[in-house]
């Protein structure tokens, strides 16, 4: 058969319907009250009213998954960056009060593999199942000459709703107010353009054991998915039983926690509160990293900050039992010009 002028200059288009075909059974499975039609139009639908809302707000966000990517195409391990794209997003949302409703993602490659594009879509299928929420559409580009050999860009795009008096600010939280952190699976999706630098440096293969994890290489590590925590808050938000939350990303303790906290306050934390995982260990010895290094770049166990009256603490402890919690800190009187001490 002769191939079109199209597919001659590099772009399948029998290779993306095929992709299409194969994923409306994830989009399908992740389908959710107030989801309507499925893929394939030129938009999606859906119904805030038929998902139970009285007066909500909508809140929108958009993520990637940073050069965590690169790891991924490296080590040629491609079903759990999906659920990294999903995370990031909706992690986004419920620090709002938001409940995420619907994703749309984008994949762009320079020549489209079916099989590993599958596999990165089952991984945002299942991130959406996972989060209540439902995978409504999305776009896949094939673009020979702007991206190189199989390598993929992703975009995810993540929209929630949340009832008008539940939308939840930080402007209520006080001195004296209980930190408490809820444990990260690992380096989740940031500070990677800083692994890799450090990983360079010293020559190692991704496909090396890890040192600080049985069975394990390096890469599957790495490459451990961002935790969603969708599952666990929203029902504590709903009983508004917390003031504030921040979703430790690309800054750290340091600079993710001062974005919720009213003007005069800030925030003491102990660092021996938890442990840090191994594999944040071990980059900051290999690198030589400094603790301001390692607190402003990677989230260091913790994925996610609660601030809750003192009275809510052992409830929400106990709540959040499938959870690894911790106590970690307070917040008392700004000092210094510092919104956020780990002592």
């Amino acid at each position: 058969m002769k191939r079109s002028a199209y597919h001659q200059a590099g772009v399948d288009i029998a290779a993306g319907n095929t992709l299409v075909e194969r994923i409306k059974p994830l989009a399908k499975a992740t389908a959710r009250a107030g989801s309507m039609g499925g893929l394939g139009g030129f938009g999606a639908f859906f119904d805030p009213k038929a998902a139970g809302f009285h007066d909500p707000v909508l809140v929108a966000a958009t993520d990637g998954v940073g050069t965590k990517l690169r790891v991924a195409i490296d080590a040629k391990i491609f079903n759990t960056v999906g659920i990294d794209l999903v995370a990031m997003c909706v992690n986004d949302l419920i620090v709002q009060g938001a409940e995420p409703l619907f994703f749309l993602d984008y994949f762009a490659t320079g020549k489209l593999d079916v099989d590993h594009a599958a596999d990165v879509i089952q991984g945002i299928a299942q991130g959406c199942h996972e989060s209540g929420c439902a995978l409504i559409g999305g776009e896949t580009a094939e673009m020979p000459g702007m991206y190189m050999h199989d390598d993929f860009d992703l975009a995810g795009f993540a929209v929630g709703a949340v009832e008008r008096d539940h939308i939840l600010t930080g402007a209520d939280i006080q001195d004296g107010d209980c930190v408490l952190g809820l444990a990260s699976s690992g380096l989740h999706s940031n500070g990677f353009s800083l692994v890799r630098h450090v990983m360079a440096q010293h020559e190692i293969s991704y496909d090396s054991p890890a040192p600080f994890s049985k069975n394990q290489t390096i890469s599957e590590v790495l490459l451990t998915p961002t935790m969603l925590y969708v599952r666990p808050l929203l029902p504590l938000l709903k009983a508004k039983m917390i003031k504030g939350l921040a979703h430790i990303t690309g800054g750290g303790l340091l600079e993710n926690i001062p974005r919720i906290l009213p003007d005069g306050l800030m925030v003491e934390i102990q660092k021996n509160a938890w442990n840090m995982p191994p594999v944040f260990t071990w980059l900051q010895e290999l690198g030589n990293l400094t603790q301001d290094d390692m607190h402003r770049t990677f989230n260091c166990g913790i994925g996610m900050v609660i601030i809750c009256d003192p009275s809510q603490k052992e409830n929400l402890m106990t709540l959040l039992k499938d959870t690894a919690v911790f106590e970690i800190g307070r917040v008392t009187h700004h000092q210094s010009g510092e919104r956020v001490i780990i002592a």
